[in-house]
């Protein structure tokens, strides 16, 4: 039997990944930096509050994101572990029903507005069309979420931001997969007047070769697509039902599983 491991897309076995809340004007700064240097980040934003004070107005929201992802916030950015049932699915559907409108896609992951979840909630979001779910629990590690609807970040983008890339960068070791993940809000970055922090984490980290540079959904929908792979009882051919190409390692060789296809891993 070979020896098969599921790879990021081309043989990359690190993905970095940004997750950015509110919606406030400062990100029209951060999305310009992450596409200077080929970062994708995911915003989760709440449609209730568009346009009020200095949030992005809601015919912005397109132009603005493209090439990045809209999440949802919820409509009004409620403490929902407090909020009754009936608000928490209000909160959220109304918000995926607006920023579908808004964006064209469906709306699938959330962050948790104040960092409020619970165990019911989280029981609640797959029948809500959620698939995942961000916390506030920073790990200050770089391991993939065993439950993406309790999806725990590296770190928040004050907390040694600059010494965790650099240690990011340095991992080599192919048999393993990591990813970091950094969340945070850019208004932050005018509050505490550093945005060179962040000007900085771009330019050092972004554009490398050996690094997938993902929204939070985009690394969901890879792996459920991996999970989903439909591999010969003795691994020797795999199928491919999903729409998306996944690479795998087998006997530490990089092959492409592409969209609908059925390939054979080993040579009679």
């Amino acid at each position: 039997m070979p020896k098969i491991i599921m790879t990021f897309p081309k043989g990359k076995h690190k993905v970095l990944t940004m997750s950015y809340d509110d919606g406030r004007s400062a990100d029209r700064k951060l999305v310009e930096l992450f596409n200077r240097y080929g970062i994708k980040g995911t915003f989760h934003l709440n449609s209730g509050l568009m346009g009020m004070g200095d949030r992005i107005p809601k015919e912005e929201v397109l132009r603005l994101y493209e090439g990045h992802e809209v999440s949802t916030h919820t409509v009004t950015h409620p403490t929902i572990a407090r909020s009754p049932k009936e608000q928490l699915i209000e909160e959220i559907m109304d918000d995926r029903k607006n920023l579908e409108n808004i964006v064209g896609y469906t709306v699938r992951g959330l962050s948790f507005p104040n960092g409020s979840y619970n165990r019911l909630i989280k029981e609640m979001l797959p029948f809500l069309g959620i698939e995942y779910a961000r916390t506030v629990h920073s790990t200050g590690n770089f391991s993939l979420p065993d439950d993406f609807i309790e999806w725990n970040p590296t770190c928040h983008h004050n907390r040694n931001l600059l010494k965790l890339a650099e240690d990011f960068v340095q991992l080599h070791k192919k048999q393993y997969l990591y990813m970091m993940y950094v969340w945070g809000h850019s208004y932050e970055f005018d509050q505490d007047q550093n945005w060179d922090l962040i000007e900085n984490f771009c330019d050092y980290i972004g554009k490398r070769d050996d690094i997938w540079y993902a929204t939070n959904l985009e690394i969901v929908d890879y792996i459920k697509a991996f999970q989903n792979l439909k591999f010969s009882a003795n691994s020797h051919f795999v199928y491919n039902p999903s729409a998306k190409p996944i690479w795998l390692s087998v006997d530490e060789q990089i092959i492409e599983v592409k969209a609908g296809e059925q390939i054979k891993l080993v040579k009679n």
